[in-house]
């Protein structure tokens, strides 16, 4: 064969293996995003098809967050299904919430009814702790009672927990005049406070379908649900909550002077 020929038919093959490259390259290109469109599709469609207990029944319902829900686009949440919103305002003797302030402004302009929380500190002194929150949760701010996160003991038996606890409870009561909410988990709850906060308006913690069964059968006003609820302008889970039989928001309604 003519070297000529044989150089030309050798440029031939080379340049037929890389075309076939080239186009089996851009075939699994089209393959790979067609799958990855359809991935996304069917995420997306997933997600916009989460059904949340707010749309399913009657029942007045609430969120309660703090900077770790990040920036939260209060315009989407006013829209939403929840009537009411507790905010973490402080914890312990020093320590306050650096959205609160940000977060209850918006919160109020976009016609939420809010609350707000402080994270209670067995082994902090009482008065130290009633301070830092009042200095966050001012009486002109409210449009619900203070809510107090009782969650741990510090490591306290449950003789000394309750004294402290109920000091601060009764300093609280004085500060704002009238009792607070006390939120707690119904473990916790069974545990450490059974029988002993009859005469408080209570929020049980309990992230199943079945609602909470306590072992004195308290008569608690609000059930949070889930940790991982999802609600349009709040990137991440959100704690959600509802009202319990005829329970309703003036019955945690802030009473001003």
């Amino acid at each position: 064969m003519n070297k000529h020929v044989v150089n030309n038919y050798k440029t031939f093959n080379r340049l037929a293996f890389f075309l076939i490259l080239f186009y089996n390259f851009a075939f699994m290109k089209r393959i790979f995003a067609v799958i990855a469109s359809v991935t996304l599709y069917v995420t997306a469609m997933a997600q916009s098809s989460t059904v949340e207990c707010e749309d399913t029944c009657r029942h007045i319902h609430g969120i309660d967050l703090s900077h770790y829900q990040g920036t939260v686009f209060w315009e989407a949440v006013g829209k939403a299904k929840v009537s009411y919103v507790y905010l973490k305002a402080s914890e312990g003797g020093n320590r306050i919430d650096p959205k609160y302030k940000m977060n209850i402004d918006l919160a109020h302009r976009y016609g939420l009814k809010v609350g707000s929380y402080h994270f209670y500190r067995p082994k902090t002194p009482q008065k130290t702790q009633v301070d830092n929150f009042r200095a966050q949760c001012r009486p002109m701010d409210q449009d619900l009672i203070p809510m107090i996160d009782v969650e741990t003991t510090s490591g306290l038996p449950v003789s000394a927990f309750r004294d402290s606890l109920f000091t601060f409870l009764k300093l609280i009561e004085r500060t704002y005049e009238q009792k607070p909410l006390i939120y707690t988990g119904a473990n916790f709850y069974d545990r450490y406070l059974s029988g002993a906060l009859h005469g408080y308006k209570v929020m049980i913690a309990q992230y199943t379908q079945r609602v909470p069964a306590l072992k004195d059968d308290l008569d608690f006003m609000l059930w949070q649900y889930t940790g991982k609820g999802r609600l349009d302008g709040i990137s991440g889970f959100v704690d959600k909550s509802r009202f319990m039989r005829d329970y309703n928001l003036r019955d945690i309604r802030f009473r001003h002077k």
